[in-house]
């Protein structure tokens, strides 16, 4: 009984997105894929973030922790586009913040994602992938809510911490009665400002299961979507580009419209959250 209950505690940890939605958008963890959601679905959400997947602005002694929360609307079923608020906190010592706000959360930082699929699964032969190309924070934007455009990685006055542009393909592979396989693969270009740039590719798988059965562990089985995924990172030193390696996922608690998301960045920086799914017809 006492290693049952371990492993489910264990289970419950590593994995509780059709995902991305710490970004706020369609993903694994923080891989990029070709998963869409349905047409006419709106996603809001919010998470809490450890500070060392993140860029330079939060990776720094004022954080341990931040916050973002978001609103995600598949326009149609090739077009994804997303709003991103990430909360940021007045810097000690600095002449820019007041400081009254010095390790207080007094702003946020605001980014615009998307995500457009240039070929559907299948569509010539039935192993064929699904290939979407896609950005997030394309756009820098200022802390007033500007939204002056610099694609070079940032410019006078405005910020584009989150910074990135992909091509993902997507294969799955279905197991009657067990659940389904999502295999990923992507090629990232990182542009975030103040962070280093890279040209990368990523990898991940997800399983989603798919029990059958109407009885309550299958029930309870069919609501966990697994991820693992090995992308493009930094250095401790924030100078080097990397690798690495994440396990989470998503578990749904009523229906696909209220998930849970839980991840271990580089397995050992915990971020977690929740978001609420509205399918529009």
């Amino acid at each position: 009984m006492h290693n049952s209950f371990l492993a489910f505690l264990c289970l419950c940890f590593c994995t509780v997105l059709k995902g991305q939605a710490l970004y706020g958008t369609s993903g694994l963890l923080h891989m990029p894929t070709a998963d869409m959601q349905k047409d006419k679905t709106v996603m809001l959400g919010g998470n809490v973030l450890d500070k060392h997947p993140l860029s330079t602005y939060w990776n720094n002694k004022n954080y341990t922790y931040t916050y973002n929360y978001y609103i995600n609307v598949t326009i149609f079923p090739w077009l994804e586009v997303a709003y991103t608020c990430t909360l940021v906190k007045g810097i000690h010592g600095s002449s820019y913040w007041p400081q009254q706000t010095w390790g207080r959360f007094t702003n946020q930082d605001r980014s615009f994602h998307f995500r457009l699929r240039a070929w559907k699964e299948g569509w010539w032969k039935a192993w064929t992938p699904q290939v979407v190309i896609g950005a997030n924070d394309p756009g820098s934007h200022s802390s007033n809510g500007g939204g002056d455009i610099d694609w070079g990685g940032g410019g006078s006055g405005n910020h584009n911490y989150l910074t990135r542009y992909y091509l993902a393909a997507t294969k799955h592979v279905e197991f009657s009665g067990i659940g389904t396989v999502g295999v990923h693969v992507a090629w990232v270009i990182g542009k975030a400002m103040s962070d280093v740039h890279y040209s990368r590719p990523a990898a991940g798988v997800n399983f989603h299961f798919g029990m059958k059965g109407e009885g309550f562990w299958q029930k309870a089985l069919n609501g966990f979507n697994l991820m693992a995924e090995v992308c493009p990172g930094h250095a401790e030193d924030l100078h080097t580009a990397t690798y690495t390696v994440n396990v989470g996922g998503t578990y749904s608690i009523w229906k696909d419209h209220i998930n849970l998301i839980a991840e271990l960045n580089n397995g050992k920086f915990f971020s977690g959250g929740i978001f609420f799914k509205l399918h529009l017809k």
